[in-house]
């Protein structure tokens, strides 16, 4: 897994993920109140609308068609595709 960054859209924040922590994590680290729950992509509680990026969906939670849409992820346990950056509602 590659690092990258995600910027939030409402403070203009960048928030660096590492390679071996979750969108969640670095969220919660720096301070971002982010809903979550089961931590592992099942119950949808941390659904977050992605503004610009690919996001390589790793959750059992969004429809196929949602995750072809990119329009919603999962940060406790999806990331960037590629390791470029992504843009967040948050």
């Amino acid at each position: 897994m590659e690092a990258f960054d995600v910027v939030l859209c409402r403070t203009g924040r960048t928030i660096h993920v590492a390679q071996d922590e979750s969108v969640l994590e670095a969220l919660l680290a720096a301070g971002v109140r982010v809903d979550s729950m089961c931590h592992n992509g099942l119950c949808g509680t941390c659904q977050t609308r992605v503004l610009s990026g690919d996001i390589d969906h790793r959750d059992s939670f969004l429809s196929d068609e949602e995750r072809a849409a990119g329009q919603f992820m999962m940060p406790c346990v999806s990331r960037a595709v590629g390791g470029a950056d992504i843009v967040l509602d948050l």
